[in-house]
C-alpha cells in the first residue's frame, strides 16, 4: 500500500471518524501512521532496528494534536457561486466582484479534474477547501471622524488573493479527511525537506572545498614561481588563512556526508517534525469586521459591517492561509478556455 492510501487511512480516522476527538490513540492507527510517514519520507528507515519504537511517540503527539485541530475546522460550508457573492458577507469579503468567483472555479485545476472524472459524471456539486491569503494595506482615504469627513485618515485595507480550492469530494465530512491526509502529506514533506537541505548543503560544501583548494594551489604556484624575480609579494599569511578555511570546510563536508548517509539521521528529522506538531501546524480563529469597501474596522463600530470569523490554517514556515469549507455547483463552472482563445486575450 502506498503512502498516499496510508495517510488516507489515518485522516478518515482523525479528520472524520468516530474517535475524532478522543483522547485516545488505538495502537493499530498509530502503526499504519507511522509507517504512512516512513513510506513517504525514506522507506529504508525500515532497516534501523525499533525504528517504529523510536518513531511512535511522535506520531501519538501528531495525531492527537491533529484530532484538537479538526474539532476546530470549521464546520458549515459556505455556497461558493456568483449568484451568493452579493448576499454573503463572507463571499463579498473574500472576492472584490462576483465574476470574481467564476473565474476562482475555472483556475482550479482539482475541481475541473472532479467534475471531468467519469467517476463523478453525474455529479452536480462538490465540496472543496477554499484558501486564499489575506492582505491588509495602511492607507489614507476619506473616513467621517466624530461626524466630520476627512480625507485623509490613515485606515486599513483587507483583501483576498490567491484563492485555490482543493481536496474536492462529494460531501464535507470526505473533503475533511481529505483536508487531512494533505496536511499529514505536508508534515512528512516537511521532514524531508530537512533532509534535503542536509544534502543540498553537503553539494555545497564538496564546491567550495574545491574552489579553496583550487585558490590554495594558485597562491603556492605563485609563491614558488618566477613572479619572483620581479618582486612578487610573500603569500604566505594569504596561504596559511585558506589552508585553516580549507580545513574547516573539509571537517564540516566530512561530517555532513556522514550525517546525510546515516539513516538514523533520516530518523532523527522525522521526529523533529513529528514530536513537536504544534510548531509546525496551526489553526487560529481571528476576529475581523470590514465594511463594504473593504475598509477595517474596530470593533464596536457604529458603521454598517460585516462581522467576520476567519480561520487562519498554519503549515511550517511561510504557508498561511485563510480557509473556509464551501460548496461549488457544476453550472457554475465556465467552460474550458481554448488555447487560441487564450492566447489572443493575453495578446491584448
Amino acid at each position: 500500500m502506498d503512502f498516499g492510501a496510508l495517510f488516507s487511512s489515518v485522516a478518515s480516522k482523525v479528520f472524520g471518524g468516530t474517535s475524532a476527538g478522543s483522547a485516545k490513540v488505538e495502537p493499530e492507527l498509530v502503526h499504519i501512521a507511522t509507517e504512512a510517514i516512513v513510506e513517504a519520507v525514506d522507506p529504508r528507515v525500515r532497516v534501523i532496528s525499533g525504528y517504529q519504537r523510536k518513531i511512535e511517540p511522535g506520531v501519538v503527539r501528531t495525531i492527537l494534536h491533529m484530532r484538537e485541530l479538526a474539532k476546530e475546522l470549521p464546520h458549515q460550508p459556505i455556497e461558493l457561486s456568483r449568484a451568493a457573492w452579493g448576499g454573503d458577507p463572507q463571499l463579498n469579503a473574500f472576492f472584490a466582484t462576483a465574476a470574481d468567483v467564476p473565474a476562482a472555479l475555472g483556475r482550479s485545476a482539482q475541481l475541473r479534474a472532479y467534475f471531468e472524472s467519469p467517476a463523478n459524471v453525474g455529479a452536480a456539486h462538490v465540496y472543496a477547501l477554499l484558501g486564499m491569503l489575506k492582505i491588509e494595506r495602511e492607507v489614507f482615504a476619506p473616513a467621517l471622524v466624530d461626524g466630520v469627513l476627512r480625507h485623509d485618515v490613515a485606515q486599513t485595507t483587507v483583501s483576498f488573493t490567491n484563492h485555490a480550492l482543493v481536496a474536492p469530494a462529494p460531501d464535507v465530512m470526505a473533503c475533511r479527511r481529505e483536508v487531512g491526509v494533505l496536511i499529514f502529506k505536508r508534515l512528512a514533506a516537511l521532514a524531508l525537506e530537512r533532509i534535503t537541505s542536509l544534502g543540498e548543503r553537503a553539494t555545497e560544501l564538496e564546491q567550495r572545498k574545491a574552489m579553496i583548494g583550487a585558490r590554495l594551489r594558485l597562491l603556492k604556484l605563485k609563491r614558488e614561481g618566477i613572479e619572483q624575480v620581479a618582486g612578487g609579494g610573500d603569500e604566505s599569511a594569504e596561504i596559511a588563512s585558506i589552508e585553516r578555511e580549507l580545513k574547516a570546510t573539509a571537517d564540516e563536508f566530512s561530517e555532513t556526508r556522514v550525517r546525510l548517509a546515516t539513516l538514523n539521521t533520516r530518523l532523527e528529522h522525522v521526529n523533529a517534525i513529528f514530536n513537536v506538531p504544534a510548531d509546525y501546524v496551526s489553526l487560529e480563529k481571528i476576529d475581523l469586521c470590514v465594511n463594504k469597501m473593504g475598509f477595517k474596522l474596530a470593533a464596536g463600530s457604529s458603521e454598517p459591517a460585516s462581522n467576520l470569523k476567519l480561520s487562519v490554517l498554519s503549515i511550517g514556515d511561510g504557508l498561511k492561509a485563510v480557509i473556509a469549507f464551501v460548496r461549488c455547483q457544476r453550472a457554475d463552472m465556465p467552460p474550458r478556455e481554448s488555447m487560441l482563445a487564450k492566447v489572443a486575450r493575453e495578446m491584448l
